[in-house]
This record gives C-alpha cells, sequence and structure tokens, in this order.
C-alpha cells in the first residue's frame, strides 16, 4: 500500500487520565468536551472525513461509559478492543488489536489530541505513506502552530523526510498523535504493557521513521486548566474562516 489512504484506525483512548482530575473521577478523558464535542469525536470525525471505514478504540479506564458513547457511532465503525482486566500501554494496545487491524498499513491515533484547521491532514498523512521506505509515517505540528503542549520538540525533520530524535533542539516538531504504521513492526510482540516509543526508535535506527508536517493548529488537553485554552484556539481558528 503506497499513496493510498488506510481504511483502518486503531484509536488510543484507554489512558487513565489522572492529570485530568477531578474531571475524570466520573468520566474518561476521551469523552471530555472540547467546544462542545468530545475529544475522541474530534478523531473520529477526521477519520470518517478521510474515508476511513474501521476504527478500533481500544477501552480500559470507566470503559462502559466509552462503549455507551461509540455504540452511537456510524462513521466510522467502531470495534472496541477492551482492556478492562489490564492497561496495555500505546503499543501493547495495538498489538492486542492487531486481529481487527489486519496486514495492511494503518492509522494510529491519540484520543487525547486533535486539530483544527488542515480537514486534509490525514488524507496527506495517506498519500505521503510510502511502503518501500518507511515503517512508521509520523504527523508532526511545529511549536508555534499548537496549544498545550507544555514539553520540548520531540524529533527532527531532515530534507528527505526522516526523523531523528530532537534532543532539546529548538528547530524541533511535535508528534501530533496521528500516525501510519505498517504492522509487520509487531512481528513477534506480545500484547503486554509497552510503548510505541520502543518502535519510534526501531524505526530511526533503520532509517524507517518519516514525518509529515500537518496544516492547521494541534491542540493537546492534559489538565482541566488546559480546556479553556483548547477552546479559545478553535474559537480563534472559527473566527477566522
Amino acid at each position: 500500500m503506497t499513496g493510498r489512504i488506510p481504511d483502518k484506525a486503531m484509536v488510543l483512548a484507554a489512558g487513565l487520565g489522572k492529570r485530568m482530575r477531578p474531571i475524570t473521577e466520573r468520566i474518561p478523558k476521551p469523552l471530555v468536551p472540547i467546544a462542545g464535542k468530545p475529544l475522541i469525536d474530534w478523531g473520529l470525525d477526521a477519520l470518517a472525513n478521510a474515508g476511513v471505514g474501521e476504527a478500533v478504540v481500544n477501552v480500559h479506564y470507566l470503559a462502559p461509559l466509552l462503549i455507551a458513547h461509540l455504540q452511537g457511532r456510524a462513521s466510522p465503525r467502531v470495534r472496541i478492543s477492551d482492556e478492562s482486566e489490564e492497561l496495555l500501554d500505546s503499543a501493547g494496545g495495538i498489538v492486542g488489536a492487531l486481529p481487527w487491524l489486519g496486514t495492511l498499513p494503518f492509522f494510529v491515533l491519540n484520543a487525547d489530541t486533535f486539530w483544527v484547521g488542515g480537514d486534509e491532514n490525514l488524507a496527506e498523512l495517506g498519500l505521503a505513506w510510502d511502503d518501500a521506505r518507511m515503517d512508521i509515517l509520523l504527523m508532526l505540528a511545529d511549536l508555534d502552530h499548537s496549544t498545550g503542549h507544555s514539553g520540548r520538540a520531540d524529533f527532527l525533520l531532515a530534507q528527505d523526510g526522516r526523523l531523528s530524535r530532537a534532543g532539546g533542539a529548538p528547530d524541533g516538531l511535535i508528534y501530533a498523535g496521528a500516525a501510519i504504521v505498517n504492522p509487520g513492526i509487531f512481528a513477534g510482540a506480545a500484547a503486554e504493557p509497552h510503548s510505541l516509543n520502543l518502535y519510534f526508535d526501531r524505526a530511526i535506527a533503520e532509517g524507517r521513521l518519516y514525518g509529515h508536517p500537518m496544516r492547521g493548529h494541534w491542540i493537546t488537553v492534559g489538565t482541566p486548566d488546559a480546556i479553556a485554552t483548547a477552546e479559545a484556539a478553535v474559537a480563534r481558528h472559527s473566527a477566522n474562516l
């Protein structure tokens, strides 16, 4: 699959949302509303807009509430990967869902980040995918067009699109919580807790981690205080349409 939009996606929604307390004492973080829309629906709407047919969503904390919300979803179709018994972290959750995700490259989305503007971001990510060169393709945001990010940049983008760790470099970019991955990278992996960062580093070592800059404005929501800031960013974008 080269230069095509994946038909399936994994949406990582099983986190505990501890930093979002006390809000997450009653609802899981993916259901926290931003500008009238639950966080997870920003990502699912983007997948639907890109033509993705099916999304696997992993659940753990307050899983019944999230499952009930997703049952009303028609596009994309949602399949639940239930991690109620054990939280598997980002990579473990994907490995556990591989039987549903299939053998072709698929999208991976974080349920607690989204973007405004750049409606074609996922489609452009799909068209940028190249089986021959890539194991993982990350969507990237720059610090000047992001809201809610409190850390440093994550990666440096070379002219040929390859990525390396930023290591504090001022011209680095942020991983924007959306990617395409080749499921072959998980060969032999167990559905046990481990992070996607392991696979990012392996792909860097093999020269097969690539990045693609996104359009629009990227938003991450980590704490209750970040909600107002995120909603202000959405409002600014809407006013500029």
